[in-house]
């Protein structure tokens, strides 16, 4: 996600700096070069030699005649981003003042002036966070387009968002926005349909593509609504729909609310049963009849024919001609912008093959999910471009 990208890590005097050698090891995870830059407040929390082991340079702890934040920063400088975790009040405020007597404020001015992307995660105490003057710094300092990573709320305190979230936003920030302005709602996951209040009919979807190509549409400037059975994520709007009905029904709704684009990811049940009110009794056999749910493709295409639509596709046992022939059909059927078909045997795994099915021919993947999900998200904003 971050593949060639250059940050510089502002590091200040919050306790929340003790998480810094683990987010410089997932910037890295994600495939960006990282230099840390230290207030002296936060060499009192983290060792600069720690930094050092964690991002594989010698931070930057003091403005030499080097000019460092220039170097850094400046127009024609190394980084492609600068990231400030965590950031403090009194950082939040000196940023918003210009005012610039530490490492990190100083390359922070030398940034915004250079026009070079800027993200901050604040953490501090919750009624610090909450002060009108640090909120009208954080307003004015996202004013000048630099973007705020919101913290936690958790136990009287504004703690630093999670890795996932800050490393979102630095792709965000670094990526080209090919789908902005655009509103995309992807599914993704298993959905279940009730047997009685305790079993339930599933799959075993695991949800990780829908989500990856979910990110990779934020990442790329969409706001993204996300329908699924699982928790909140920092780069969408989650409606959770457990049911292949209520699933379908919070598409609708995304679609009426002017959705730009559909990605059905998801693994939705085919057949809902009618649940008995009471725990079935076990130990004797049992006869269930399956209804076949409506398709909720077919259903948005009913609603709204002219709205691009992404379709998956998941086979057993196919050769990559009937794979694909599988996928063509519904292609043609619904209407669709292209169609993602896999062989179901990669549910749950990190890495997988995929067909990319659009128009007469087809294209194949191989490589993780979240690599699958970029993909996607470039094909959809050619669909879109066009």
């Amino acid at each position: 996600m971050l593949e060639g990208v250059n940050v510089a890590l502002g590091v200040t005097g919050s306790i929340a700096a003790v998480k810094v050698v683990e987010l410089a090891h997932e910037l890295r995870r994600q495939g960006a070069a990282v230099r840390g830059v230290l207030t002296e407040s936060a060499q009192g929390i983290v060792h600069p030699w720690a930094v050092e082991f964690a991002t594989g340079y010698e931070p930057v702890t003091e403005l030499t005649g080097r000019v460092e934040h220039v170097e850094l920063c400046g127009r024609d400088g190394w980084a492609d981003v600068l990231l400030i975790a965590p950031c403090t009040a009194n950082t939040v405020g000196k940023v918003a003042a210009a005012v610039d007597d530490s490492p990190v404020t100083t390359t922070a001015t030398t940034a915004i002036g250079a026009d070079v992307p800027v993200v901050v995660a604040p953490a501090m105490h919750e009624p610090m966070y909450d002060h009108p003057g640090v909120l009208d710094a954080i307003e004015r300092v996202e004013s000048w387009g630099v973007e705020f990573v919101d913290p936690r709320i958790e136990e009287g305190k504004a703690k630093i968002a999670t890795e996932e979230a800050i490393v979102t936003e630095v792709a965000r920030a670094t990526t080209p926005h090919s789908l902005a302005g655009e509103h995309v709602v992807v599914t993704a996951g298993a959905t279940s349909e009730p047997i009685d209040p305790i079993r339930t009919i599933t799959n075993r979807a695991s949800g990780k593509t829908g989500r990856a190509v979910a990110k990779a549409c934020y990442v790329r400037g969409a706001d993204v609504t996300l329908v699924h059975d699982g928790d909140d994520v920092p780069y969408a709007d989650v409606r959770r729909a457990e049911r292949a009905a209520a699933m379908r029904d919070a598409v609708l709704a995304a679609a009426d609310d002017g959705a730009d684009a559909l990605v059905s990811a998801a693994a939705i049940s085919d057949f809902t049963v009618d649940a008995a009110d009471s725990k079935i009794k076990s130990g004797e056999e049992r006869t269930l009849t399956l209804t076949p749910t409506p398709k909720l493709i077919d259903s948005v295409r009913d609603a709204h024919p002219e709205l691009p639509i992404v379709g998956f596709k998941a086979e057993t046992g196919a050769s990559d001609e009937q794979l694909a022939g599988e996928a063509r059909r519904i292609l043609d059927r619904a209407g669709l912008a292209f169609v993602v078909a896999n062989d179901a045997g990669v549910m749950g795994d990190d890495e997988t093959r995929a067909l990319l099915v659009r128009g007469e021919g087809y294209s194949e993947f191989t490589g993780s999910k979240p690599e699958l999900g970029a993909v996607v998200a470039e094909q959809l904003a050619e669909v879109l471009g066009d």
